[in-house]
């Protein structure tokens, strides 16, 4: 769902102040990827491997090259992000720690060489051509509307949040150790040669980052060398360490990584508690209490059957339920995501065409980007301020609450909307709704935040 302000409004005034002086976005206007819709552009982003065959035997299981030969592609992907890029965008204001970081790899360890507060690019590049030292560009979709347009894609792909780091190491160089991450990873070599090495897993999927010794790790189990055009993807957990050869000036390639705290493990966390605040409503045993002293006891061996029972009560019900309440993950997932990238010369969204009426046809715009959630009115918490007394309904706290984002409406809008959502098209008069002025009302709601279209 497009956004009116926080982090990415943010980032889109940058990208729109860089789109007025950049000139490497205009040296390759023509792209090489489909960006018709999501599957399309994923289709086009690991051509020639089909989607398909990528999901059956490389998504989560082992690493995939593609090594291509298209100077077409080539200089696509150089367009991307270039060395050359970064004098002009040092000039924009960057500051160490929040958009680069300078490294290197000795003796196995990560060395840090940030300085403090704000990039000089002189210094920048001194640290590049004296120290060697990698200089790694955090989330650079922020400037490069291309970038931006991809990752906007994947997140649709994928449901999921799209990160990107941008790695630009000089010749006879590493920057990073070895290491695995706890992200599905692909590589873009943009400018330069990369040699990589992979290894086997010691922990297959991983949830966290965590850097490995050389003398854990034994053989790697790939090792090639990237040019401009290739692509590489590994899962999370794949072990990996990347150096410039000598005789190459220098490398740079961009990291687009997704899935990050997006497993079943990470769902389950997320859906069973409005799962189980559902059913102690209709379930009477899960309302009974807890024995006396349970949460004063160390051992609670004698309560796990108890509770094994409870779990298969909801485990039965969770046959029969259509929907899972999202806690946190959606919220997390629509409030972070990027907005539709409308172009460097697009107003801002503004609404726009006929007022809906009750006899108009609409149409829902940015698809995509647009979720429902079913939330609890409020936390059922029992925190010692506000045990046994009244809430507020207007009131929230400054810290501790989490800020509600988006549209919110009332439990009876819930099948309209999800009319709204499902339909290509669909007349304002034949939503699920009691009364007309309901029907307007909600038709007007959505195309006052530009969600809808009238046709």
């Amino acid at each position: 769902m497009p956004k009116k302000g926080g982090k990415h409004a943010e980032m889109g005034k940058e990208m729109q102040a860089q789109c007025k002086r950049a000139k490497v976005e205009e040296a390759c206007s023509l792209s090489v990827m489909n960006f018709e819709n999501p599957d399309s552009l994923f289709g086009s982003f690991i051509s020639p491997i089909k989607q398909e065959m990528f999901f059956r035997e490389y998504w989560e299981q082992k690493p995939l090259l593609v090594q291509r030969n298209d100077p077409l592609l080539a200089a696509y992907y150089q367009s991307l992000f270039q060395l050359s890029d970064l004098k002009e965008l040092c000039s924009q204001g960057l500051y160490y720690g929040q958009d680069i970081n300078i490294c290197r790899c000795v003796n196995g360890k990560k060395k840090v060489l940030n300085k403090e507060g704000k990039v000089n690019y002189m210094q920048l590049k001194k640290d590049f051509d004296q120290k060697k030292a990698t200089i790694q560009f955090h989330q650079p979709q922020r400037f490069k509307e291309e970038l931006w347009k991809i990752q906007e894609k994947l997140e649709c792909y994928f449901g999921s949040l799209v990160g990107s780091n941008v790695y630009i190491t000089p010749q006879g160089s590493q920057g990073l150790p070895p290491h695995y991450d706890d992200v599905e990873v692909f590589i873009l070599q943009l400018e330069g040669k990369k040699h990589w090495r992979l290894y086997k897993p010691t922990v297959h999927l991983a949830r966290e980052y965590n850097v490995e010794s050389e003398d854990r790790i034994g053989n790697p189990t790939h090792e090639f060398t990237l040019k401009p055009g290739d692509l590489l993807y590994f899962p999370r957990g794949t072990i990996h360490q990347a150096d410039t050869p000598l005789g190459i000036s220098y490398s740079t390639h961009v990291t687009i990584s997704t899935y990050q705290n997006n497993s079943w493990g990470d769902f389950l966390l997320d859906a069973i508690p409005g799962l189980v605040f559902d059913s102690a409503k209709e379930d009477v045993v899960l309302r009974t209490s807890i024995p006396r002293q349970l949460l004063m006891q160390v051992d609670t061996a004698d309560s796990t059957k108890k509770l094994s029972s409870l779990l298969r009560r909801l485990a039965d019900r969770l046959e029969n339920t259509r929907e899972l309440r999202s806690s946190d993950m959606k919220k997390d997932f629509i409030m972070n995501r990027l907005p539709p990238c409308l172009g460097c010369d697009s107003d801002p969204l503004t609404p726009g065409g006929k007022l809906p009426k009750i006899d108009s046809k609409i149409r829902l715009q940015f698809r995509d980007h647009a979720i429902i959630t079913v939330e609890p009115d409020q936390e059922n918490s029992n925190r010692r301020e506000t045990h046994m007394m009244g809430r507020e309904d207007d009131t929230t706290s400054e810290e501790g609450t989490s800020q509600t984002h988006g549209l919110r409406f009332p439990l009876s809008y819930l099948d309209a909307l999800k009319q709204i959502w499902s339909s290509s098209t669909v007349n304002v008069k034949e939503l699920n709704l009691i009364s007309d002025e309901e029907k307007e009302n909600l038709a007007l709601s959505l195309w006052t935040e530009c969600l809808i279209e009238v046709i």
